[in-house]
């Protein structure tokens, strides 16, 4: 669930655990006072470890027939240009 930050005239800066399709706050949960949510600045997202990459999820079967492709597309020394749909 993403972090939102708001401002409330009273209280000051919060943050608050939100699922993305929920309305924004319009009320301080402390003080019951007009809020307004605040653009984060210090947005940050680390990815780690793998499965980040298409080809790090592939099976051994897929790989072993585009690396049989590959070898025979550089065997027949022609480069077929993709298609329209950029296959």
């Amino acid at each position: 669930m993403p972090t939102y930050e708001y401002y409330c005239e009273k209280c000051g800066r919060f943050e608050e655990f939100q699922r993305m399709s929920d309305e924004p706050l319009s009320r301080c949960p402390t003080c019951g006072g007009p809020v307004r949510r605040l653009i984060s600045r210090n947005v940050s997202i680390i990815f780690k470890g793998s499965g980040f990459y298409t080809t790090d999820n592939r099976s051994a079967d897929y790989k072993e027939k585009a690396k049989k492709d590959s070898e025979a597309e550089s065997s027949s020394g022609s480069s077929k240009a993709p298609d329209a749909a950029g296959v």
